[in-house]
């Protein structure tokens, strides 16, 4: 795996842009730039993003309606998005956005290394699903291909090696389990235990072939 994430920015003022990229700018990804939610949807006909920060007030197609129109395609449903809006919105802006959808709701001004925290966790478990991806594949691939025909020496030398990649998984899980509880946010525990689920499901795959 060697993409870096990309996250895409929403909002209709490039002044906000500029400061979303700015304040993500330690952090290891690409940002995307769109000014509406007719570009964003565009934006995600042709790339794969690992989070969206979404502003809410746009004019035209605004926040609420982008995220359902998000969550209605297969391949985007699953992108966690972080509602962005002005501290005066209306007092059921929150309740609108976790109901379209929203993993997170942000209200602006808001702290910049809060934000900043939040996306970097979301792109710990972007890249965590990569590579436990990647080893669910390798898994299957390697198995079917060498252990069909019960080739013992085949098997002596690809299970350690899917031993080895398995248990870097679960060391990896257990590091990003760990920044999520250092930041205390409740709402990465959702994405956190459907995580730690695909890799116990590929250990016990793992562990009934041994």
């Amino acid at each position: 795996m060697s993409d870096r994430a990309k996250i895409l920015l929403v909002d209709d003022r490039e002044e906000n842009l500029i400061a979303l990229e700015a304040i993500l700018s330690s952090l290891d990804l690409i940002p995307v730039r769109v000014r509406s939610g007719e570009e964003a949807l565009k934006a995600l006909l042709g790339n794969e993003f690992a989070l969206i920060l979404l502003d809410v007030r746009m004019p035209g197609m605004d926040g609420f309606e982008t995220a359902a129109h998000i969550k209605r395609r297969e391949r985007t449903r699953n992108i966690p998005i972080i509602f962005l809006t002005v501290v005066d919105s209306a007092p059921d802006y929150a309740f609108r956005g976790y109901a379209a959808g929203a993993v997170d709701y942000l209200t602006k001004p808001f702290d910049p290394w809060v934000l900043r925290a939040k996306v970097a966790v979301f792109v710990e478990l972007y890249y965590m699903n990569q590579r436990l991806t990647e080893q669910a594949a390798l898994l299957r691939d390697r198995v079917t291909s060498e252990l069909s025909e019960g080739n013992g020496a085949g098997q002596g030398e690809v299970l350690p090696e899917l031993s080895r990649r398995l248990s870097a998984v679960e060391d990896e899980l257990t590091r990003v389990r760990d920044l999520v509880g250092k930041t205390g946010d409740g709402h990465l525990i959702g994405p956190m235990a459907d995580l730690a689920e695909r890799v116990g499901r590929l250990r016990a795959g793992f562990d009934a072939l041994t």
